[in-house]
């Protein structure tokens, strides 16, 4: 018997790792200039967000937040050395109150708390890739938070136990990678139409 949540799982994982091809490549070329503190603590998020899922039997919907989690690692290992290396203050706020949700979430040992706050700490560690991209909208890959978003929104379709426990952060990440997505095309087209 055909199992679409599995077929769902599936393609969302490849969907994933295909996405990150670009980036990478982009990263080589110095094209793409990731933040190292939003890729830290996104990798940090995925990883809890995955164990959180695993305890409320999310299934096949939980692949792709595992995959997540490994390639944002990976990304933040390259952002230490070719990534943005410009830290304002509002840079380290932002990565002091998404530890600082982590933390409350270690003490509470509660999945549905976790996923609350790491939903909440995944925005505020946004904010600095949003106000570097603000300025230099070219400095990120665009297809990477588009294929994000479709890629949560399968992992959706593909959970077997669905509450708010599995099913708020990638909700959340589907909204934010498409409006992260739609701010890079914003930007890109005001910015080239003031060069212009």
């Amino acid at each position: 018997m055909f199992d679409y949540k599995i077929a769902l799982g599936i393609t969302a994982v490849i969907m994933g790792i295909l996405s990150y091809i670009p980036y990478f490549r982009d990263v080589f070329t110095g094209k793409t200039k990731p933040h190292a503190f939003t890729w830290f603590v996104w990798s940090l998020l995925t990883a809890i967000a995955f164990f959180a899922q695993l305890i409320e039997h999310a299934g096949a919907g939980a692949w792709v937040t595992a995959t997540t989690s490994l390639f944002c690692f990976i990304v933040f290992l390259f952002a230490l050395v070719r990534g943005h290396k410009d830290f304002p203050i509002v840079d380290w706020l932002c990565l002091a109150s998404a530890l600082f949700s982590l933390a409350l979430w270690f003490f509470t040992k509660n999945p549905l708390v976790a996923i609350i706050l790491i939903t909440l700490t995944d925005a505020i560690a946004f904010i600095p890739t949003f106000r570097k991209s603000f300025s230099h909208p070219w400095e990120e890959t665009i297809m990477l938070y588009a294929i994000a978003a479709i890629k949560f929104a399968l992992g959706l379709f593909a959970l077997e136990t669905i509450n708010l426990t599995t099913y708020l952060y990638p909700a959340s990440l589907v909204i934010m990678n498409s409006l992260f997505t739609l701010t890079l095309f914003i930007r890109r087209k005001q910015l080239k139409r003031k060069s212009v």
